[in-house]
């Protein structure tokens, strides 16, 4: 019969298995959410109840879940749910697990939106914005939980996706502000004019997602990663088709990969329908975000 094993053990025993398979950057802090998931407990009640022995059906239960992630699958798939700037998400390998630098993306759309005016008293008089590609929904809400005055559309190629996000809407209470619509890119959206497009659509080029690491290439969606053969196939796509729908003065903000702003904003150049380009750093000091505003608009 095997002896009991205290919540500390039991952590420290993890986070080794972790550390010494090469699994996790961070191997103590998995195996303190893989143990609270288990438990179902917060992480500050691990830390009080250090020296409580496991039942056995908690260190199953623990166990079940370390060698999950022992075979390199994300810690937001196994949880099943992602914080993301003010709004926690629930996730399932449908959709691409959102990441730190993608909140920038956010930043600079609710910037935008700041700078719009409301024409009027009805909801059809605020803002509209377009998040393209959505997933599981991170941008279109965090944008509609930080915004009171915005309307948003989120569209989606896989209904995979769209259902997780719609999901994710209703538990937010969002759903009344934030419509659902399956299509790829623009081409089911509708003709309506919006105020903002925003998107961070696959742009790991070939050479680099066959090197990925194995927690990412082998469980995060294909689609919502790979951009062709040098990562930009969605973008020639996106920011022509983008320049159609947007009024005057509306603004795009496109997500990029680690060393893609020059190229993405010369495709926005190429496109002749924008002012000049910006760009916005991620936390890392890396141009993360590329946007442009439509020609035609205020100062023009």
């Amino acid at each position: 019969m095997a002896r009991p094993v205290s919540v500390g053990d039991a952590l420290r025993g993890a986070a080794v298995s972790l550390r010494t398979a090469g699994v996790s950057r961070s191997p103590r802090l998995d195996a303190e959410l893989l143990l609270a998931q288990a438990l179902g407990v917060s992480r500050a009640e691990l830390f009080r109840e250090a020296d409580r022995e496991l039942t056995a059906e908690e260190a199953a239960a623990f166990e079940h879940l370390l060698d999950r992630r022992l075979a390199r699958e994300p810690v937001a798939y196994i949880l099943g749910r992602r914080a993301f700037r003010t709004i926690d998400l629930e996730l399932t390998p449908d959709v691409l697990i959102p990441r730190p630098e993608t909140e920038t993306v956010v930043e600079v759309a609710l910037e935008a939106l700041r700078g719009m005016p409301i024409t009027g008293p009805d909801p059809e008089d605020e803002p509209l914005a377009l998040d393209v590609g959505t997933g599981s929904g991170c941008i279109a809400l965090a944008i509609a939980a930080e915004d009171p005055f915005v309307r948003v559309v989120a569209s989606d190629v896989e209904p995979g996706a769209l259902a997780v996000a719609r999901g994710n809407a209703a538990r937010l209470g969002l759903a009344r502000r934030v419509e659902f619509v399956l299509s790829d890119l623009f081409a089911d959206v509708g003709e309506r004019p919006f105020d903002l497009i925003v998107s961070n659509p696959p742009y790991i080029p070939a050479d680099e997602y066959v090197s990925l690491e194995p927690n990412v290439r082998d469980y995060e969606p294909r689609r919502a990663l790979y951009g062709g053969e040098d990562g930009l196939d969605v973008y020639r796509r996106l920011v022509p088709g983008a320049a159609l729908l947007l009024r005057p003065g509306g603004m795009l903000v496109l997500e990029v990969g680690a060393g893609q702003a020059d190229a993405v904003a010369g495709i926005i150049r190429r496109a002749g329908a924008y002012e000049e380009p910006g760009r916005r750093d991620d936390l890392a000091g890396i141009a993360r975000v590329v946007y442009a505003r439509r020609r035609g608009g205020r100062g023009s």
